[in-house]
């Protein structure tokens, strides 16, 4: 018979398991409210320029060419830039939201506009002089010039970037993220109906397919201008405040440097696509390598979904002043990407040639997909690594030292080592994906160590200094009395 002493230490130790149980399906819950929204914006929103590709590449090759190549400066250029800098917002709102500043809120979203507007206009002169920019880079006259046309269509989806993700990041900051996945899903349902009326009813063409988007696009910032407007955010949203116009320039800094932290990333792949172009009779290895990118892009639209909630609950936690919450929302995170990596991987292991079969009916193609099974496997593995981390960083307002890790691990490492391996070595696709795959890898594992290292803390005091130092009081502020009223 066990003693009243082992009984003691065996019910305790039963209440501090069921505990520990409770405290990781409480903190699950609060993953998945912002990691499915955001899963859903971002697919969905992806999803219409793919939408809009299929119904351009039934008008002409010379349109999907030129569509092609605008998609490319759109996505991967000026949205990763707008991305990027938002991130400065998502930061700034989930702190303040932790540390129940909620009138700062609406402050620093208004902080974001203005500096993404300005951002948006210095971007503007590359949409508006695309074609020309196009023929100095080589490309023929034909899709040069087709380019500069469609190019002047993509004017409002820029501007439709700078608010609908500034909006995103502060929604999702206070856990409200779920209207922008509805009305994202709407508009994706919006553009494909509008798209068939326009395009294949009414043959106007490219400025059917474009107006499309640009109507679905704005349908998005639309309604979400009517919650923000409408009352749905009445603590953290008190009508528009001269106090935006201060402390522009240090969140001027910390959205450059966020932007920066993304643009590497997005653009690592990017170089790596165009170093394969240089390839000789690559035809089939290229064609394999951007079957396996386009389903690593679909797997990380779910990653990037944790990359929101894992920034979220961190900068929620350090505003709150909780360090031992945010080290347990970390490894609250990290344990559930994991699991969905290992499953993905193991999909991706177990039906190779299958998944390349989605893509084409060429059975070189299909082999050569079936023969970078493993790297792929190993990359969707990683994904969710690489989002947690850095969402965990973007959720401390870290972007500064993501960006030096960036540098030094994809373009000191990962860039040079896939050039090697590729046209040294002569391993081509396999050696540029094994250079891709070592870069991330290296991103991963400081990105860990820096996390594991760090003193949360300090990281309190650090998030409590920032807020304290842009604290507008509600009575500091030109239009503020109604704020204090409504915090009281």
């Amino acid at each position: 018979m066990p003693s009243e002493m082992e009984e003691r230490l065996l019910g305790s130790e039963a209440k501090e398991n069921g505990d520990l149980k409770w405290r990781v399906w409480r903190e699950s819950k609060k993953l998945w409210r912002i990691a499915l929204p955001a899963m859903l914006a971002r697919v969905t929103q992806y999803g219409m320029f793919v939408i809009t590709q299929g119904f351009i590449g039934h008008i002409g090759e010379v349109d999907l060419a030129a569509y092609a190549l605008i998609q490319i400066i759109a996505i991967r250029f000026a949205n990763g830039i707008l991305l990027g800098m938002s991130s400065a917002t998502e930061t700034l709102c989930g702190q303040a939201f932790g540390a129940k500043q909620y009138h700062m809120l609406g402050i620093y979203l208004q902080r974001s506009w203005i500096i993404n507007i300005g951002t948006g206009i210095i971007l503007l002169p590359v949409f508006v002089f695309a074609g020309p920019i196009f023929k100095l880079l080589g490309e023929q006259t034909e899709i040069a010039n087709k380019s500069g046309y469609i190019s002047l269509w993509f004017i409002p989806i820029l501007f439709f970037f700078v608010f609908c993700l500034t909006i995103q990041k502060y929604l999702q900051a206070q856990l409200k993220n779920i209207i922008v996945g509805w009305l994202s899903a709407v508009a994706f349902l919006l553009h494909v109906l509008l798209s068939w009326i326009f395009v294949s009813k009414l043959d106007l063409g490219i400025p059917g397919a474009m107006g499309s988007m640009i109507i679905s696009s704005w349908f998005i910032v639309f309604g979400e201008f009517v919650y923000l407007f409408g009352g749905w955010c009445p603590n953290t949203w008190t009508g528009f405040s001269t106090s935006a116009f201060v402390d522009l320039l240090p969140v001027l800094k910390l959205s450059i440097s966020s932007g920066v932290m993304l643009c590497l990333e997005l653009w690592y792949t990017a170089i790596l696509v165009l170093l394969a172009g240089y390839m000789k009779n690559a035809t089939v290895e290229i064609s394999a390598f951007s079957i396996c990118l386009n389903i690593i892009a679909w797997q990380f639209m779910l990653c990037f979904g944790f990359l929101a909630a894992s920034s979220v609950r961190v900068s929620n936690e350090l505003g709150r002043g909780d360090a031992k919450a945010a080290k347990f929302s970390i490894k609250v995170a990290i344990s559930t990407t994991t699991c969905i990596g290992i499953f993905f991987m193991i999909i991706c292991l177990v039906l190779k040639r299958q998944i390349a079969y989605l893509f084409t009916s060429d059975e070189e193609i299909a082999e050569a997909v079936t023969s970078l099974s493993l790297l792929l496997s190993l990359t969707v593995l990683l994904n969710g690594f690489q989002a947690v981390l850095s969402g965990v960083a973007v959720g401390a307002g870290r972007q500064g030292v993501v960006a030096y890790i960036n540098i030094a691990c994809y373009y000191l490492i990962g860039v040079p080592v896939g050039v090697v391996l590729a046209y040294v070595v002569d391993y081509k696709i396999k050696g540029i994906w094994i250079g891709m795959l070592l870069g991330t890898v290296m991103q991963v594992l400081v990105l860990a160590y820096v996390t594991w290292k760090t003193n949360w803390d300090e990281q309190v005091n650090k998030a409590s200094e920032r807020l304290n130092k842009w604290l507008l009081t509600p009575s500091k502020e030109p239009t503020g009395t109604s704020t204090q009223e409504r915090l009281n």
